[in-house]
């Protein structure tokens, strides 16, 4: 685990047929990632296992994000967030841990506010 990382999630890029890259994506990847409907923020991937992720393919890994006292109380452990290069999504991750507690979700809502 990067002692950095804010998360770690379950990380699935979509397939070139299905809007994805052309291209696969190497261990330290800054794309953007919708962390609230209406927050859109950049984040660096660090896979465990793997350097090279090809498009199509599922991995496990962490995410760093820039600024997360700017959208605090956002994540939770089964949230699925959009991975977006600008407008585009090209893939998605699911959070299986949040590791900065200024980003965890307060507990007796269940994420469903």
């Amino acid at each position: 685990m990067d002692d950095l990382a804010d998360v770690e999630a379950k990380i699935t890029f979509l397939k070139e047929e299905e809007g994805g890259r052309t291209r696969s994506v190497l261990s330290g990847y800054r794309p953007n990632h919708r962390v609230r409907d209406d927050y859109l923020t950049t984040g660096t991937h660090h896979y465990y296992d793997k350097e090279i992720v090809q498009m199509g393919d599922t991995v496990l890994g962490t995410i760093t994000f820039i600024s997360p006292e700017s959208y605090p109380r956002c994540l939770w452990v089964g949230k699925t967030i959009s991975i977006q290069e600008g407008s585009r999504v090209v893939g998605y991750a699911e959070i299986t841990n949040v590791f900065n507690h200024i980003l965890l979700k307060d507990d007796s809502t269940n994420g469903k506010r």
